[in-house]
């Protein structure tokens, strides 16, 4: 970027003791640093963790699903194996393009969309009569979702200098955990009634379960409605070349912060990194736009990145399929290891429980089950309770210990805990080591943190 641009501020006749001492040449970062940390942050974190808690509810709602809905869609063992992972594999499918679409396009016009279609998609999903109908709507939910779960990091992070940035991301992360115990909450609610009607058009019955997956799909809506008022990430307009929005957008934050009580914040220049991004206008047509996304792209599979690319892609890997893959298993897993433990059965280890789970019954027809136990709703709240104060508990030492020391605590504890679960042949402890082992969880966001520290701009 040119460093003799200047941009006139419209608020430049702004007077008082602030606007004098307001530098007329700033840095980005020190621009964020003048808008003060206040409502604005504090507004943005909120939505931003509503959205997080929007991800998890979409991702992880089929889990109680899948135990309860194995009559009305007719699901195999295999088959529910498939639904479970449909998300995760739509996750997979769309991580790339909207990856690549945010960087274009921008941030928040990737996350305000990908929440509109997803809370769409969710709402077929609940209309759904079979197997097959239900996991193109579960792979579409990933498909979409992961353009806001990618995208909302990078937005929110490019409000905050590096100071607050890594905070802002755990406060938002320990949001995200207060919702954590909406999804066994609304479960119970929810799910455990007895209610049925028939839908004579699509020919459907009308469970519980049906209607869970709608309410899991608001959160997702009402925080697109919230970012409608929210601006674009003035570090994207800035890369853009777009400095006089980037400046507009920083001196809105400032009055949103102060109230007004301050006068307006005068900065005629902001002297960004040297990563400004090609206009989008350079790029028409099907070759260009295959260009782009290479030019994207490549950079990641190069030094200086390369060995940052790959670390970010195992840690983020072991995390999902650890916290998010084995927590799809973890309803009707724990739902056999309570119901084993009234039964009486008190040396059995997790994995002959699975072995000896037989959903056949004598007629060779499966067996309906329509609710889950009370103890099943306990433990998963126990398990949100715990994610709540561990996400407090990181957000406040986050700065103290560094992030690379909670990485290795977290994953460390996580894997050995995940190997005696299997071993163990004590139904309840296992219980407690499987919910342990799922804290791994709580590294999402510590690396997500380093990501956004890692890649420019342009990459993340």
């Amino acid at each position: 970027m040119d460093d003799k641009t200047v941009v006139k501020s419209g608020s430049a006749d702004g007077t008082g003791d602030s606007a004098a001492n307001c530098p007329k040449r700033v840095l980005f970062e020190d621009a964020l640093t003048l808008a003060k940390f206040g409502r604005f942050n504090y507004a943005l974190i909120a939505i931003a963790g509503t959205v997080l808690a929007a991800v998890m509810l979409e991702m992880l709602s089929i889990s109680y699903v899948i135990a309860v809905a194995e009559c009305d869609l007719e699901l195999t063992s295999g088959q529910k194996g498939i639904l479970g992972a449909m998300a995760l594999a739509g996750t997979i499918a769309g991580s790339h393009l909207w990856g690549f679409l945010a960087d274009t396009l921008g941030r928040r016009k990737v996350i305000i969309p990908t929440l509109l279609m997803t809370n769409a998609v969710s709402f077929a999903s609940s209309m759904m009569t079979n197997f097959w109908m239900i996991t193109i709507c579960r792979f579409l939910t990933g498909f979409f979702i992961c353009g806001a779960s990618a995208s909302i990091y990078a937005y929110l992070g490019e409000f905050h200098n590096q100071r607050d940035r890594s905070r802002a991301i755990m406060a938002a992360s320990f949001v995200h955990s207060i919702g954590c115990p909406l999804l066994p909450g609304l479960a119970y609610i929810i799910i455990n009634q007895s209610w049925a009607f028939t839908i004579p058009i699509l020919d459907i019955v009308y469970r519980p379960w049906r209607l869970f997956l709608v309410i899991c799909g608001l959160p997702g809506f009402i925080s697109a409605l919230a970012l409608l008022k929210f601006p674009e990430s003035p570090k994207f307009d800035l890369n853009q070349g777009n400095v006089k929005r980037a400046t507009e957008t920083i001196q809105w934050m400032h009055r949103f912060n102060s109230g007004n009580a301050e006068s307006p914040l005068q900065i005629q220049l902001i002297l960004g990194e040297a990563e400004v991004q090609p206009s989008r206008d350079h790029f028409k047509g099907a070759k260009a736009v295959l260009e782009l996304i290479w030019n994207q792209t490549a950079p990641l599979f190069k030094r200086p990145y390369l060995h940052k690319t790959i670390l970010m892609c195992f840690l983020q890997f072991g995390t999902y399929i650890t916290a998010h893959g084995m927590f799809m298993f973890f309803p009707g897993l724990l739902d056999q290891l309570v119901k084993a433990q009234e039964a009486g059965i008190d040396r059995i280890t997790m994995c002959d429980i699975v072995y000896a789970h037989n959903p056949l019954e004598a007629s060779g027809q499966p067996i309906c089950t329509q609710s889950l136990s009370l103890a099943t709703y306990g433990y998963s709240i126990t398990l949100d309770i715990i994610y709540v104060l561990g996400f407090l508990v990181i957000g406040l030492l986050i700065n103290a210990v560094g992030r690379l020391a909670i990485l290795v605590f977290v994953f460390t504890g996580c894997g050995a805990c995940g190997v005696l679960a299997v071993l163990v042949d004590i139904p309840l402890l296992s219980m407690w080591l499987y919910i342990m082992m799922m804290m791994s969880g709580f590294t999402v966001s510590v690396v997500s943190a380093v990501t956004v520290d890692l890649f420019p701009t342009s990459l993340r």
